[in-house]
Protein backbone atom coordinates (compact mmCIF):
# COMPACT_ATOMS: atom_id res chain seq x y z
CA UNK A 1 0.00 0.00 0.00
CA UNK A 2 1.09 3.76 -0.99
CA UNK A 3 1.71 6.52 1.70
CA UNK A 4 -0.89 8.48 -0.69
CA UNK A 5 -3.53 5.39 -0.45
CA UNK A 6 -2.94 5.57 3.29
CA UNK A 7 -3.37 9.55 3.57
CA UNK A 8 -6.42 11.32 3.97
CA UNK A 9 -7.87 12.22 0.34
CA UNK A 10 -8.34 15.74 0.27
CA UNK A 11 -10.22 16.57 -3.07
CA UNK A 12 -9.53 20.13 -4.59
CA UNK A 13 -11.21 21.34 -7.85
CA UNK A 14 -8.88 23.72 -10.11
CA UNK A 15 -11.53 26.08 -12.41
CA UNK A 16 -11.20 29.47 -14.20
CA UNK A 17 -12.74 31.47 -16.32
CA UNK A 18 -12.75 35.29 -17.75
CA UNK A 19 -14.15 37.45 -14.69
CA UNK A 20 -16.29 40.20 -15.25
CA UNK A 21 -14.13 42.42 -12.69
CA UNK A 22 -10.81 41.89 -12.01
CA UNK A 23 -11.41 42.46 -8.23
CA UNK A 24 -14.28 40.15 -7.50
CA UNK A 25 -14.49 36.25 -8.70
CA UNK A 26 -17.84 36.55 -11.04
CA UNK A 27 -17.61 35.01 -14.14
CA UNK A 28 -18.76 36.57 -17.33
CA UNK A 29 -20.05 33.58 -19.09
CA UNK A 30 -20.75 30.46 -17.26
CA UNK A 31 -20.86 28.50 -20.77
CA UNK A 32 -17.33 29.05 -20.68
CA UNK A 33 -15.50 28.77 -17.17
CA UNK A 34 -12.79 25.93 -17.70
CA UNK A 35 -13.14 22.81 -14.96
CA UNK A 36 -9.48 21.94 -15.06
CA UNK A 37 -9.82 18.49 -12.95
CA UNK A 38 -10.35 17.34 -9.17
CA UNK A 39 -7.20 16.47 -7.35
CA UNK A 40 -6.57 14.22 -4.44
CA UNK A 41 -4.54 16.74 -2.93
CA UNK A 42 -3.27 20.38 -3.10
CA UNK A 43 -0.13 19.97 -4.22
CA UNK A 44 -1.15 18.73 -7.19
CA UNK A 45 -4.14 20.56 -7.86
CA UNK A 46 -1.53 23.75 -7.20
CA UNK A 47 0.26 22.12 -10.32
CA UNK A 48 -2.55 21.79 -12.18
CA UNK A 49 -3.63 25.56 -11.40
CA UNK A 50 -0.25 27.09 -11.94
CA UNK A 51 -0.05 25.52 -15.25
CA UNK A 52 -3.62 26.78 -16.46
CA UNK A 53 -2.48 30.54 -15.03
CA UNK A 54 0.79 30.47 -17.03
CA UNK A 55 -1.57 29.59 -20.30
CA UNK A 56 -3.67 32.71 -20.18
CA UNK A 57 -0.96 35.17 -18.13
CA UNK A 58 -1.77 37.37 -21.34
CA UNK A 59 -5.32 37.74 -20.59
CA UNK A 60 -5.53 40.31 -16.96
CA UNK A 61 -9.70 39.11 -16.69
CA UNK A 62 -8.54 35.16 -16.76
CA UNK A 63 -8.37 33.67 -13.30
CA UNK A 64 -8.09 30.50 -12.01
CA UNK A 65 -9.19 28.90 -8.75
CA UNK A 66 -8.16 26.03 -6.56
CA UNK A 67 -11.39 24.88 -4.27
CA UNK A 68 -11.12 22.86 -1.45
CA UNK A 69 -13.79 20.41 -1.79
CA UNK A 70 -13.05 18.92 1.17
CA UNK A 71 -13.66 21.98 3.23
CA UNK A 72 -17.03 21.75 1.70
CA UNK A 73 -18.12 17.57 2.40
CA UNK A 74 -16.56 17.54 5.86
CA UNK A 75 -16.26 21.13 6.93
CA UNK A 76 -15.36 20.33 10.64
CA UNK A 77 -12.48 18.31 9.66
CA UNK A 78 -9.53 20.79 8.52
CA UNK A 79 -5.72 19.30 7.64
CA UNK A 80 -2.70 20.52 10.41
CA UNK A 81 -1.34 23.03 7.07
CA UNK A 82 -4.96 24.50 6.18
CA UNK A 83 -4.73 23.29 3.13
Amino acid sequence: MSVETQSKQLLHLVLGGELVDIGGVEFKDLDKVDIVGVYPNYAKAYAAWRAKAQQTVDNAQMRYFIVHLHRLLDPETMPPDGN
